[in-house]
């Protein structure tokens, strides 16, 4: 199955067959003699399930399902326009990305939150009702600051061969909604989301269904 497959597959949640590999790995793992009754056959399809949902989750790499045109910011762009490219683009985090290209950081809402709210903010909520109590915003003071300045740094980055199990693994170990895709030059390539990650989980289970 080539990559264009692969994302059409899980862009449409279409199921995944079992293959004959997976139901001859099921048959031997079933002792004995077997005779196709409808329990042996359950047995054996859960066995042949069990390898193709194996095989079909290391079968997604970040190659395959990332965002290749990245919206991203350079170190030096004020948080300002950070925010405002952010709105525009309905996202909630970008890359930070040297003079080079390569990822020095990611810089996110939350980075923002905690920069320009008080010391318990933690959502857009609390920094508006502070902004309300006080006479003026407190957004002001970092407006003309940098993204390197508030991004949070090193960035965790993945390489196009990185399995998506492996990625998902490192989002929740993180408590990341992200994770920019680099090349070998640490060069940004794309980016993968967790909505991505539910994508490819969409197929499994659809597959789970049949």
């Amino acid at each position: 199955m080539n990559r264009e497959d692969k994302k059409r597959n899980f862009d449409t949640c279409t199921p995944f067959d079992i293959s004959d590999d997976d139901i001859i790995k099921a048959m031997k793992d079933i002792k004995g003699y077997l005779d196709i009754t409808p329990g042996d056959f359950k047995t054996l399809y859960r066995f042949a399930y069990t390898h193709a949902i194996e095989r079909i989750s290391h079968m997604f790499k970040a190659g395959d399902v990332m965002t290749k045109n990245v919206v991203s910011v350079n170190k030096n762009t004020t948080i300002e326009m950070a925010a405002q490219l952010m709105a525009n683009h309905g996202v909630s985090g970008v890359p930070v990305v040297g003079d080079g290209g390569e990822v020095i950081g990611v810089i996110s809402e939350k980075d923002i939150l905690f920069q320009i709210g008080t010391k318990n903010a933690r959502s857009a909520m609390d920094v508006i009702a502070h902004c309300l109590k006080s006479k003026s915003c407190v957004a002001l003071s970092i407006l003309k600051q940098k993204t390197e300045d508030v991004m949070t740094s090193p960035a965790i980055t993945v390489s196009a061969e990185t399995p998506v199990t492996e990625i998902a693994s490192i989002m929740a170990k993180n408590g990341i909604n992200r994770v920019p895709v680099t090349d070998s030059k640490e060069k940004l390539t794309g980016i993968v989301s967790r909505a991505d990650i539910v994508k490819v989980s969409c197929a499994l289970a659809t597959k789970t269904g049949d």
